[in-house]
């Protein structure tokens, strides 16, 4: 496919990436040296390092001592939760969070439920600091709860719900996969008050292969990776050094863009407006209350051969998260949609960069399909 005649509206997916991460993964490249090397080459590249974490911590608002790179959110995730209940196993082995957290999370606590722990699964709808207070127990470990929905845009109350949990008991550890939130909503992630936050880089113009979990001082989890003692011992092997770097300078980029939500705001309502006009028989599941992601239906039609039919014309749109690969969304499921809503779910992401002639193409697009394909009797 030729990307000029791409419409790309599946930014939260992964974004395209910056030109500032470009040039500085090759500027690290060609400082090719190990942060661990205690010659002048690779001291130049560990104080490159250096200067990328505090870059990135200034974005989440936190200390850089605070910031611990990864390979990516479901790395974060993982790292978090598994080590998160462990480092509190003497409280208990039940964990609370919501039945429409990332796989990254959900398959992570299905695998603890394996090996003995117990997970309540907030329904969606009214997922609140009551709510969460509700499942709590004297043997709560752990709360885990993402900032914004990937598939919905909804924004849960983590700040709320990390009082709640902390005035019931301040032992109990919170963990927040931020993903989705991170610069893309107007508070630094860091500061909602969570124990643990994980982040990717490819969704703000970052390579892949890139993310950072933020763990709040004085929580003392247990290395993810043992060897070399990097990342202060908590995840060995050599620093993906043009990774980071490329990380830290779309980080840069994306602060420096002060209008970047307001934009991103407009076009989505611009291009939800459109997707009426043009198909009547659209229904909005969710407006999303982060700027970037809303969820439509054409009831009664297969999301896959919409999103299929779409793409074959260069319009890049999804059936829900990208990590389902085709996979029914549970988060549709979990929010109870009559199946002809659930069968039609889209999501549908932008960028501040988003236009309105993609909102038209994609509006014509849409309303081709759906006068092309014939309705199921679902």
């Amino acid at each position: 496919m030729d990307d000029r005649r791409l419409t790309y509206f599946d930014y939260a997916a992964t974004t395209p990436v910056r030109p500032e991460a470009v040039d500085a993964m090759v500027a690290a490249l060609a400082q090719f040296g190990n942060p661990s090397s205690r010659y002048e080459y690779g001291r130049q590249a560990a104080q490159r390092v250096k200067g990328d974490r505090e870059t990135v911590a200034q974005a989440l608002g936190c200390a850089p001592g605070e910031v611990f790179f990864t390979s990516c959110g479901t790395e974060g995730d993982n790292w978090a939760i598994r080590r998160g209940v462990e480092l509190n196993r003497r409280k208990g082995k039940h964990i609370v969070t919501t039945a429409v957290e990332h796989a990254a999370v959900l398959e992570t606590c299905r695998d603890l439920e394996r090996q003995g722990y117990e997970v309540t699964y907030l329904k969606p709808g009214r997922v609140d600091a009551g709510q969460v207070c509700a499942a709590l127990r004297p043997d709560t470990a752990l709360v885990s709860m993402m900032l914004v929905n990937n598939e919905t845009g909804a924004v849960l109350p983590v700040a709320e719900c990390v009082k709640a949990v902390k005035g019931y008991d301040p032992d109990i550890l919170f963990h927040c996969d931020a993903v989705q939130g991170f610069l893309k909503v107007d508070v630094p992630v860091a500061r909602l008050g969570a124990d643990l936050v994980a982040v990717s880089g490819h969704k703000i113009g970052a390579p892949k292969g890139v993310g950072a979990l933020y763990v709040k001082k004085g929580v003392r989890l247990r290395p993810l990776l043992t060897g070399g003692g990097q990342e202060e011992g908590l995840r060995s092997g050599t620093e993906a050094t043009a990774q980071i770097a490329g990380f830290a300078a779309a980080v840069k980029a994306v602060m420096a863009d002060k209008t970047r939500l307001e934009r991103t705001a407009a076009i989505k309502g611009y291009t939800l407006a459109k997707l009426k006009e043009a198909v009547p028989k659209l229904e909005v599941i969710s407006q999303g209350d982060a700027a970037h992601i809303c969820a439509v239906t054409l009831p009664g039609y297969k999301s896959e051969v919409v999103v299929r039919v779409l793409g074959d014309q260069g319009v890049c749109v999804s059936s829900g998260s990208a990590c389902h690969k085709g996979k029914p969304s549970h988060v549709f499921a979990a929010m109870g949609l009559p199946k002809p809503w659930l069968d039609g779910a889209l999501r549908l992401s932008f960028s501040p960069d988003s236009t309105r002639e993609e909102a038209a193409a994609l509006a014509a697009a849409l309303k081709g399909a759906a006068e092309g394909l014939f309705p199921t009797m679902s």
